[in-house]
């Protein structure tokens, strides 16, 4: 299994790739620093679709929201589950980002318990 994290904080990426390799050692896990990042990777054809993409939604420049809506443009790109993950909680918008191809809305975990219940519970789910 595969994942690709687009997050601007280098910190919580760390976190999330260790909590992640405690679920399971066996996931690949690559970042992204920013959108753009992330959707460079994702159209070299080269590199294999990821599993899932977990999308930070307040990156400066170019928005998760941004990278989502290019995302789910791309035929490559548009079936790979996207879990936006973000300090936000707000309800609405989570509405919206499911319109725009978002499977789920996550709120950004803190602690490496968290990340580990998160990732463990998403990759557990039948897509």
């Amino acid at each position: 299994m595969t994942i690709l994290l687009v997050d601007d904080d280098e910190d919580d990426r760390k976190l999330f790739i260790d909590a992640t390799k405690e679920v399971d050692s066996t996931i690949t896990c690559f970042s992204a620093s920013d959108g753009m990042e992330a959707l460079a990777y994702l159209r070299d054809d080269q590199n294999a679709m990821p599993d899932f993409i977990f999308l930070d939604l307040r990156m400066p420049g170019f928005s998760g929201e941004e990278c989502l809506i290019e995302m789910k443009q791309e035929p490559r790109i548009a079936n790979v589950p996207v879990i936006v993950y973000t300090t936000s909680r707000d309800v609405r918008e989570s509405v919206r980002l499911k319109q725009l191809g978002a499977t789920h809305f996550a709120t950004k975990p803190v602690s490496p318990e968290e990340v580990y219940y998160m990732v463990s519970f998403i990759i557990g789910e039948r897509w």
